[in-house]
């Protein structure tokens, strides 16, 4: 059963401000730690982890996912590029995954420095950028460096 304070923190999530006209044009890059997600996945494969679908790596370590906040024009463009999903669609998809127990909601940010070390930090860890970070570890999405 999820913790209240996670309910309550994507319940505040899902009625901030967002940013409802266009997501920036840029490109989103997908970012791993070191330990756990493969160097290359499909797409299909990306937005299975990115749903909750898929709770571990090959390696058993457990997904954990990373997303910049949906106020923040990264969290739009991930939420309409990865799952086909206004921002206030994704916060209500990961309100009621958490809510039914089937999934650990996403670490939201506000910066992606933040969202990096993150990753950095944690095993498992995978999460989405405009820009590859420094000594990172990159995933290639369909044999491509950014969707």
């Amino acid at each position: 059963m999820p913790s209240l304070s996670r309910l309550l923190f994507l319940l505040l999530v899902s009625t901030g401000a967002y940013l409802p006209a266009r997501a920036q044009d840029g490109s989103l890059v997908v970012i791993a730690n070191g330990k756990g997600a493969p160097a290359e996945m499909k797409l299909a494969q990306l937005r299975a982890v990115m749903r909750g679908e898929r709770l571990r790596w090959p390696d058993g370590s457990k997904v954990v996912i990373a997303l910049m906040k949906s106020s923040t024009p990264i969290g739009v463009n991930t939420s309409q590029k990865i799952y086909n999903m206004s921002a206030n669609e994704l916060n209500k998809y990961w309100l009621a995954l958490v809510f039914q127990g089937k999934a650990d909601a996403p670490n939201f940010f506000n910066s992606e420095d933040e969202l990096e070390a993150f990753i950095a930090q944690t095993t498992g860890a995978i999460g989405v950028v405009n820009q590859p970070p420094t000594g990172g570890k990159t995933i290639l999405i369909d044999g491509k460096r950014s969707l």
